[in-house]
């Protein structure tokens, strides 16, 4: 996991669906966990969406909190 990929769970959107428009980070468990047992889309997408469901999975949100708060570079 690098930083890049934590940072973009708190910039990317959901481009489609039920929750299209909100952020990766700000997704509901109970969504991520859907994929995860569906199947995660392929590319990108899919690789976020898994690596946020595995932090939502273990508990471990808070670690977004600083990135939320970061200007761009």
């Amino acid at each position: 996991m690098q930083h890049e990929h934590l940072q973009r769970l708190v910039t990317v959107k959901m481009p489609f669906g039920k929750y299209r428009g909100r952020l990766i980070a700000d997704l509901p468990g109970d969504y991520l966990n859907w994929f995860a047992r569906k199947g995660f889309p392929a590319g990108n997408l899919g690789q976020l969406l898994a690596l946020m469901q595995e932090i939502d999975h273990n508990g471990l949100s808070e670690l977004l909190t600083p990135l939320r708060n970061k200007k761009p570079e």
